[in-house]
């Protein structure tokens, strides 16, 4: 018999991703689509449309939809064997929703192979142009939701986040308050996840419960809709949303659809998809304790907990490869970009000067310590740049090696604080895994290890949420037998060790780590957006 080969899926903002691995967990196959570039009809600039208002931001449905056709066309073009693929799943960015007209259930079953799934659904979508999560309109839906469950804080114990602008629940909310008509001709309504799996499925896919996580309505503790956060967006809303599913759940055989355009064996079977977040934790390969760090233009955690405090800051969601378990996301906008700036006004532009000036300081940088947010950060909700002497004292400018280290430092810090307020634990075995440009740069990987006190690893996470996807295929054909997903990709590569903690680190930052948090009170934003330190 040929040999089996699983399909991960990525349909992000930008591009439609597809990678095929082996049992071996190689990498196989790999091709994308580029929405602006490869679909220019529909006028995208970076994948989406973005609105007069600044604040609205959609992509069109069907270049989604094309540009699955185009891919699969492209690998068929290239000879890739589709009869060998024993199950597939995916990834879709978060919170984006899809809405399906009454009757489409009827087109999708029944798309003829004779023609490009496009061609079948072009007027299957009560809305054309799918809110993303890039869009920002929805503030008064947003309070409102809050109210109606008593507030932001109880929100997050229901869901897993306080009311947030892109969510989906306030995205529908938005839909049924100004078109209410459209609401009531939509039978089904998708997460960008869900739907794709959709169109593999030929029937409308349930969501699952990592992806469900990231919409305002989804009681994570539960693991099922909350009745006060749905009627608080839209009537009839449980109906058109179906039952949410485990994520690593098998939906069902590929539809005939595939068979009979592509060659698929009718025994392919179709994993749920879930989210680009969830499927990344999956493809970095995430286990109880660690902590993934991506250090990039933003700077954005993962971490795998048992035990979540859902917080006004942060994200929790179901995690994606076990049931009893959950992942949390912090998000830092000034990561590298802030990091660049520093390294431009202190250090000549050279990381290479960067990397002498932090080895030149002390761990701890003798108690000065600083908060450096160029644009507003989301954690914690504070702007401009702020610098404390070891009596706490503000004070205007440091010597350029102690800004090094204090921007440096300071970073780290925050994202222990706010990982551990979410209920995050270093445990023994806990494991940093560092991705992103600055994981290049070891100096900085050594401040990461002391503040955190772990090992540090890095990763070669190229489409880490399309290899997640792959992966997942393959769990879920097993995943009823409690094999667990560390278990489906110990073939995988392991990470590499790049840094231990230096002696004594724990007891070096653990008053440091405290002073920050006092300290960062006094940067936050008032109510009133003033931004100065009180």
């Amino acid at each position: 018999m040929a040999a089996p080969r699983y399909l991960g899926w990525d349909f992000s903002t930008q591009q439609l991703k597809v990678i095929a691995i082996d049992e071996q967990l190689r990498v196989i196959y790999e091709d994308n689509v580029h929405f602006d570039k490869d679909l220019p009809e529909f006028k995208t600039q970076g994948g989406v449309y973005i609105h007069s208002d600044r604040l609205t931001v959609t992509s069109p449905v069907l270049m989604w939809v094309k540009a699955l056709d185009m891919i699969l066309q492209k690998m068929k073009s290239s000879g890739f064997n589709f009869s060998q693929v024993r199950a597939l799943s995916g990834a879709g960015q978060q919170h984006g929703s899809v809405y399906w007209k009454k009757g489409s259930i009827q087109i999708l079953k029944n798309a003829s192979s004779e023609l490009p799934l496009h061609q079948s659904l072009k007027a299957c979508f009560s809305v054309s142009n799918s809110p993303i999560w890039m869009d920002s309109s929805t503030a008064s839906q947003c309070s409102a939701l809050e109210k109606a469950v008593g507030g932001a804080q109880h929100l997050a114990n229901i869901t897993g986040s306080r009311a947030y602008e892109r969510f989906t629940g306030n995205q529908i909310a938005k839909i049924y308050s100004q078109n209410p008509e459209v609401y009531l001709q939509t039978e089904r309504i998708s997460l960008v996840s869900s739907f794709a799996a959709s169109l593999f499925l030929g029937a409308y896919a349930p969501i699952d419960y990592s992806d469900g996580s990231g919409m305002n309505l989804l009681h994570i503790w539960e693991k099922s809709w909350s009745a006060s956060c749905l009627d608080a967006c839209a009537p009839g809303l449980e109906e058109k949303l179906g039952c949410p599913v485990p994520s690593y759940s098998v939906l069902g055989p590929i539809s005939p659809y595939y068979s009979q355009r592509y060659g698929f064996s009718p025994d392919c079977k179709v994993v749920a998809f879930t989210g680009d977040n969830p499927a990344s934790l999956a493809g970095m390969r995430l286990q109880e304790g660690d902590i993934a760090i991506s250090l990039g233009t933003s700077d954005t955690l993962f971490l795998w907990i048992q035990e979540p405090t859902p917080a006004l800051e942060g994200h929790i969601l179901c995690n994606p490869v076990d049931s009893q378990a959950y992942m949390a996301l912090l998000c830092f906008k000034n990561g590298s970009l802030m990091r660049e700036r520093i390294r431009d006004d202190c250090a000549s532009g050279s990381w290479d000067e960067f990397s002498k000036a932090l080895s030149s300081t002390v761990a701890g940088n003798n108690g000065n310590l600083g908060f450096y947010f160029d644009v507003m950060e989301i954690t914690p909700e504070a702007v401009g740049i702020h610098r404390f002497n070891r009596d706490n004292q503000k004070v205007s400018d440091f010597p350029k090696e102690v800004e090094i280290r204090a921007l440096i430092e300071g970073q780290f810090m925050a994202k222990r604080i706010h990982a551990e307020k979410l209920g995050y634990k270093v445990m023994p075995r806990t494991r940093i895994l560092a991705t992103g440009g600055a994981s290049h740069n070891k100096k900085i990987l050594q401040v990461l290890s002391d503040v955190f006190n772990a090992p540090v690893y890095t990763i070669d996470t190229a489409n880490s949420a399309c290899l997640g996807s792959a992966y997942r295929a393959i769990h879920g054909l097993v995943a009823e037998t409690n094999v667990s997903l560390a278990d489906v990709v110990k073939l995988a590569p392991e990470p590499r060790l790049a840094v231990t903690p230096t002696a004594g680190a724990e007891e070096l930052y653990r008053p440091l780590l405290k002073r920050y948090a006092e300290l960062e009170q006094k940067v936050v934003c008032s109510p009133t957006s003033s931004c100065l330190v009180r």
